[in-house]
């Protein structure tokens, strides 16, 4: 990667990298429920004081993105108050926090090993925990990439955080495969554990590893955070033109650093910072994009990736898992390396109807045996899809198409719908799946991936008609753009 000015893209690169930490942070953390769920599940289903049901479960398994609708929702506030790297900072100490107490929920208070519903509670509080520093680093992380980056790599470094996501899901399923080793998950069906004697270790154990796993990179991060600078465009808001302009200068050289300090001073005093000084269209489309980031149901499929493919007939869902992990790790790369030589509408629209040929290939293949493989590949086409698609794409689209005097609060918005919609789509699946009629078992299936597939192509034609290029404008640029809409 090159840039035309005489800055340093060492130092780019490594302040990019500790913030794209975040990123992984994001991933590890939202994947982490996909190996342990199972044997979570069969822990809590020995609880005497209550009743463990699907319900229960659910809610279990998407809790982290009650904390996510909450942390996105402050990072506005935190973002232009406390700045964008002491945000980051309290966000690594959250995901510490709670790693350890998913870990260990009965620290303190309860008795080791002993299912309650006040220990639900108690290791659901710790998820939520979690979940709010994954809302503060979805906001922030891409917001703070691209506040720093050059507008000609803009694109490709936010692309960055998106594979460090979608990496931290890899390594997360790839450290559940090696936590699980020997040990079995559990079969449960009909609220009962048909293997308990197999899976003994999993159900008591197992799920605690997995959750404890994520505080060796929370630590890193947390620490890592405190060497990089605060970005410029936050600087020059709170009156620190000097700060700013060094920050500036060491990425993009002395004279473009000063060029790119005069631009931006401009821009933060031509308008005041009410949120509609643009216009309503502008925090529609940022919400809509994230609204059909998730509404597509990708989530559904990370979440639960082994639960669907051992439902699917697979031998060992966990190595399914993995490779779909590495797949979608590849098609990621398709996004970094495009970016900014296709643009980001192309690539939208294309991930989108790919998308939707995948899910409708589920709907109508899944549960047949003689189709299996076909199933197989339309999930994994479906998935791959995303990748190079909506998950980094709408990231960077986020991050660059609010002016900067809106950024904080219109970004802190945006991601919180992404997250209410995200809860949405992963407290539904599961028993939107498991749907039956008399006629037809395996109606939820196919009307699933079915619903799923029609908003893919909603999304497409959303793009087309409502988002804007932004390929190669700067931050600045976006004032520009929406006062002349």
């Amino acid at each position: 990667m090159e840039q035309n000015q005489k800055g340093s893209v060492a130092y780019l690169i490594s302040i990019v990298l500790v913030a794209v930490l975040g990123g992984l942070l994001f991933g590890y953390d939202t994947a982490v429920i996909s190996g342990a769920e199972k044997g979570l599940q069969a822990f809590f289903l020995k609880a005497q004081d209550f009743t463990y049901t699907d319900g229960w479960h659910g809610f279990t398994c998407a809790s982290a993105l009650v904390g996510c609708i909450i942390g996105s929702g402050l990072s506005g506030c935190l973002a232009s108050n406390w700045g964008r790297k002491r945000s980051l900072i309290f966000a690594g100490l959250l995901f510490f926090v709670s790693a350890l107490g998913s870990m260990d929920p009965e620290f303190l208070f309860f008795n080791y090993g002993e299912p309650s519903f006040s220990l639900l509670v108690v290791f659901n509080v710790y998820r939520v925990i979690g979940g709010v520093g994954v809302g503060l680093a979805s906001a922030i992380c891409p917001m703070y990439i691209a506040e720093v980056a050059p507008s000609n790599i803009r694109g490709t470094l936010v692309s960055w955080n998106q594979f460090a996501i979608i990496f931290g899901q890899l390594v997360v399923y790839f450290v559940n495969f090696i936590i699980l080793g020997d040990h079995a998950n559990p079969v449960i069906e009909a609220m009962k554990v048909l293997n308990p004697d197999e899976a003994s270790w999993t159900i008591a154990t197992g799920w605690r590893y997995m959750f404890g796993s994520e505080a060796v990179p929370a630590g890193l991060f947390a620490f890592l955070i405190c060497f990089v600078p605060e970005t410029p465009r936050y600087l020059v808001m709170v009156g620190q033109d000097a700060k700013a302009l060094g920050v500036l200068q060491r990425i993009n050289g002395a004279a473009q650093g000063k060029s790119i300090l005069d631009d931006i001073k401009n821009t933060v005093t031509e308008k005041t910072e009410r949120l509609c000084t643009y216009g309503v269209l502008v925090i529609f489309v940022g919400i809509m994009l994230s609204v059909f980031q998730q509404a597509v149901g990708i989530n559904a499929v990370l979440y639960y990736a082994p639960r669907i493919f051992g439902d699917m007939g697979m031998t060992n869902p966990m190595v399914n898992t993995v490779m779909m992990g590495v797949v979608n790790i590849l098609f990621t790369l398709v996004a970094v390396f495009t970016v900014e030589k296709l643009g980001r509408k192309p690539l939208l629209i294309v991930g989108s109807i790919g998308m939707a040929l995948g899910a409708f290939g589920v709907a109508l293949t899944f549960g047949n045996e003689a189709l299996s493989l076909v199933t197989m590949v339309s999930l994994m086409v479906y998935s791959a899809c995303f990748m190079f698609s909506w998950g980094p794409i709408c990231w960077v689209l986020i991050a660059e198409i609010f002016p900067n005097t809106i950024r904080g609060k219109a970004v802190a918005i945006a991601v919180a719908f992404q997250w209410i919609f995200n809860w949405i789509v992963s407290s539904t699946f599961v028993p939107m799946f498991n749907m039956k009629t008399a006629v037809d078992p395996d109606f939820g299936h196919w009307f699933t991936y079915g619903l799923y597939g029609g908003i893919c192509v909603l999304a497409a034609l959303f793009v087309w008609r409502l988002v804007p290029e932004t390929k190669g404008k700067t931050l600045e640029d976006m004032s520009r753009l929406w006062k002349n809409n």
